[in-house]
């Protein structure tokens, strides 16, 4: 199989070309004909080196998580009804950006008909975690939500949610990418390149604030942003792309009555993380979300991909194709 492979700690360019053997199902596994891989922020900085006490990655490892694919081959009691089934599957941590993986049967989730592939990948992370925030911060048809960092592919996501969902939504982006935002119509859009963002930010939402602030970047953006809640209203500072996630002062937010929150809160796994998986895919076959896939690179491109996303110049999901 052809795998693109972490082959130290590092830059983009210690993702390297490589052919392994295919692997092959055990009892209980499928093997996988990968068409996608999803990308992750997270996934460049456990390239990099970051993160070593937290994450159990070390080179030369396959990174990748999210797959979406072609059930090609069935282990002993994976049942051969599978073969044929387009699918979608987290792969652990590992092993996702390459042409074929294998995972446990009972852990993929078939793709609706009609669904591509590309739609289901775009949908594996992103789609799952939008949903599980707007349960975990108990987002109502009458609330006010304010997402910092919508151009990316999870903003974006909790852009629609927040429109069919809440009362209003507010966007926050930065510069040629609030315009691209603009086309999911939320109530509106700040470009937090502007020096004045936050006073743009607070004038276009009530008097009180936003009940719900869903934070995607971190550091001092994410800060700023925790004045703009509502008193008594959510914070959720989950994002990580300035570098680190927003620290929130546990005295301020208790006086304001703030219920603050981090990543801890969508943490998926096992059977949570399957249900918020199938819940995304069936709305978006239901044409309920509509994830936006901002760029497509080729596997051998992964390092370009990686490259990207760390520069914070791609709009949307970032997804690897393998053929």
């Amino acid at each position: 199989m052809h795998a693109a492979v972490v082959t130290r700690f590092g830059g983009p360019e210690v993702l390297e070309q490589a052919w392994q053997p295919d692997p092959v199902p055990g009892p209980g596994q499928v093997a996988i004909a990968v068409e996608f891989a999803d990308t992750l922020f997270l996934e460049t900085m456990v390239r990099s080196g970051a993160g070593q006490d937290y994450w159990p990655m070390r080179p030369p490892y396959i990174p990748g998580n999210g797959i979406a694919g072609q059930v090609i081959d069935a282990g002993p009691g994976a049942g051969q009804d599978l073969l044929g089934q387009h699918v979608v599957a987290h792969t652990g941590g590992e092993g996702g950006y390459a042409s074929r993986a294998v995972v446990p049967a009972g852990e993929i989730s078939t793709v609706p008909g009609g669904l591509g592939l590309a739609i289901a990948a775009a949908l594996l992370h992103d789609g799952a975690t939008a949903l599980a925030l707007f349960d975990a911060m108990k987002i109502g048809a009458g609330d006010t939500v304010m997402v910092v960092g919508a151009s990316g592919g999870l903003g974006l996501l909790s852009l629609q949610l927040a429109r069919a969902r809440a009362a209003r939504v507010i966007a926050i982006a930065r510069g040629a990418k609030a315009d691209r935002v603009r086309k999911q119509r939320p109530g509106a859009v700040i470009d937090s390149d502007g020096a004045d963002w936050a006073s743009q930010a607070r004038a276009a939402l009530p008097a009180a604030g936003a009940d719900v602030v869903l934070d995607n970047v971190g550091g001092a953006l994410g800060e700023a942003s925790i004045a703009l809640v509502a008193d008594g209203g959510r914070f959720s500072g989950h994002g990580t792309p300035a570098g680190r996630f927003a620290q929130v002062d546990p005295e301020s937010a208790r006086r304001r009555g703030i219920t603050a929150s981090g990543i801890e809160a969508v943490q998926l796994s096992g059977d949570r993380l399957k249900h918020y998986t199938e819940q995304a895919l069936a709305a978006a076959a239901a044409a309920q979300l509509d994830p936006v896939i901002g760029q497509v690179f080729a596997l051998d491109q992964a390092g370009a991909a990686h490259a990207a996303i760390e520069s914070r110049s791609v709009f949307g999901k970032t997804l690897l194709a393998t053929r």
